[in-house]
């Protein structure tokens, strides 16, 4: 029995800027294994952030297909598509994406009103407890540092237990000290919840955490 979880086949994309047409994924093959963790690394605007959404059914690509435990994420209908990203993929971002208006313990919690847990409130201190911020739960995001606000993203990706993380550049707008610590948090979750880890990143020493290494160079990975 197979342990890939995901699979990215000959995958194309590309992007008319002007008059000109920007091929950046030019059949892209990538198999990913239940529980791995995996570093997607290149220079910028190389397409690693186009391929990662892709992966996790955020954009669909020009050619190819993707498949998430053998199903394909490029024929899904968009309700489904829309559950497996509520479900099975949480992500994070560079630049958080909490909602200002929501204080910590509601962004947290925020992906589980789709799935109507009636544990959510539980869940969600018990996440924020994991990532060091059980102090924090009434404070609004305005209120927290960088850090601080990424380990709340950390948290709201993990809440519906999904098994696949897809992080893109979780620390771009964090200092070293502060991103270790993000990092640190991130890791320790994926190991002990039993997530599948895809990471892109411009830094060589944060893709050196990932048990795999891959390059996206002119529109291709190599390892």
């Amino acid at each position: 029995m197979s342990n890939e979880i995901l699979r990215a086949e000959e995958v194309h994309k590309a992007y008319r800027i002007g008059k000109r047409t920007v091929e950046v994924l030019h059949g892209v093959t990538l198999s990913v294994q239940r529980g791995e963790t995996l570093s997607v690394m290149g220079a910028s605007g190389s397409g690693k952030s186009t391929l990662l959404h892709i992966l996790g059914g955020l954009d669909k690509p020009d050619a190819g297909d993707v498949f998430f435990e053998q199903t394909s994420l490029v024929n899904m209908k968009p309700p489904k598509r829309a559950a497996f990203r509520a479900n099975r993929c949480g992500f994070i971002f560079q630049s958080y994406h909490l909602l200002p208006e929501l204080d910590v313990l509601q962004n947290v919690a925020l992906p589980s009103m789709a799935a109507r847990r009636k544990d959510a409130k539980a869940r969600a201190e018990h996440l924020l407890e994991r990532v060091g911020l059980s102090d924090r739960m009434d404070h609004r995001p305005m209120e927290l540092s960088g850090g601080e606000q990424q380990r709340v993203a950390l948290a709201r990706a993990l809440m519906n237990e999904p098994d696949l993380i897809m992080a893109d550049e979780p620390t771009g707008n964090l200092d070293s000290h502060t991103g270790g610590n993000v990092l640190h948090n991130l890791f320790d979750l994926a190991q002990s919840e039993k997530l599948t880890l895809v990471m892109v990143t411009h830094n060589e020493e944060i893709a050196r955490l990932c048990q795999r290494e891959l390059i996206l160079k002119d529109g291709k990975l190599e390892e």
